[in-house]
């Protein structure tokens, strides 16, 4: 075993013991903190007994701070539709409900409106925007749809635009000659095909969403590398088949090694219709999209 498959192995390892990766969904703690329920803290305008219920979900505060939680739930919240469209946020009664101060829960404002998650006018306050309104192609929103009641219809866009993506950039990749990002792909095969006989899922992922990513790269299409966050949101979220990249199989190895082995020949034909056949391993896929057409 290469020393990159075992890095990537243990750190696997270590991220599956409860330390955060990337693009983890982790839930917090904000209701269980002490004080909390306490007779006294306001409800929020509306006294809808569901608000907060998010929080009442926590798994335990993994390493994002107070200023990243608070983001987080709030982000879920309003994706979920806890918080639906045109509802008032009062700075003061979100520091009160979730136990933070001011500061975080100003950056906290920032930073969901900056996804147009919400807006913040002069004399009208903070309010929550309707989904058109939002950047769909945030990747933190890309998660929280995928685990909250649109959760289908995300599965099934994020499949589509990957489609639309991957397919192309396998084309264009096999025209880009770039040795060392060649020599990187085929580790991450050979990462894969270990993880794969060792069972470890895990390092499986990792290593499908580095190989993913670096495609992409390979395009040298910054256009397309703009959106490659998206492929790695699709890679990372979890609940069901969206593609054959979903879980360690002899077949989606054996697709993702043609892929790197027609891109190392410089054919583009090849290395598409590799990537369409990929994409189209489950049935869910292959009704929403036509079978790869052979070149």
């Amino acid at each position: 075993m290469s020393t990159l498959a075992h890095t990537m192995m243990t750190a696997a390892r270590s991220a599956d013991s409860g330390l955060a990766g990337p693009g983890e969904l982790d839930r917090y703690p904000f209701a269980d903190a002490p004080g909390a329920d306490r007779v006294g803290i306001p409800a929020w305008e509306s006294g809808d007994p569901e608000l907060g219920r998010v929080g009442r979900r926590a798994a335990g505060s993994r390493g994002r701070g107070l200023h990243g939680q608070l983001v987080q739930q709030l982000g879920q919240m309003i994706v979920s539709g806890d918080l639906g469209a045109d509802r008032p946020l009062v700075p003061e009664e979100i520091g009160q409900r979730f136990e933070v101060s001011r500061t975080v829960v100003r950056e906290s404002l920032r930073v969901l409106e900056a996804k147009g998650l919400v807006s913040a006018r002069p004399n009208v306050g903070t309010r929550v925007r309707p989904v058109s309104d939002w950047n769909l192609l945030d990747p933190d929103i890309i998660e929280w749809r995928a685990f909250g009641p649109q959760r289908d219809d995300q599965r099934r866009e994020l499949s589509e635009l990957r489609w639309t993506i991957e397919p192309l950039a396998a084309r264009l990749a096999a025209g880009h000659g770039r040795e060392d990002v060649q020599q990187r792909l085929g580790d991450m095969v050979e990462i894969m095909g270990h993880a794969l006989s060792q069972g470890d899922a895990l390092t499986f992922s990792r290593a499908d969403a580095e190989y993913h990513s670096l495609l992409i790269q390979l395009a040298s299409n910054r256009m397309l590398e703009h959106l490659s966050g998206i492929v790695s949101s699709a890679l990372q979220v979890s609940g069901g088949p969206i593609t054959g990249c979903d879980r360690p199989t002899e077949i989606s190895l054996a697709h993702h090694a043609r892929i790197a082995d027609a891109l190392g020949a410089g054919d583009g034909a090849a290395a598409e219709t590799a990537m369409r056949q990929l994409l189209t391993i489950h049935p869910e896929v292959e009704r929403v999209v036509p079978a790869p057409r052979e070149h």
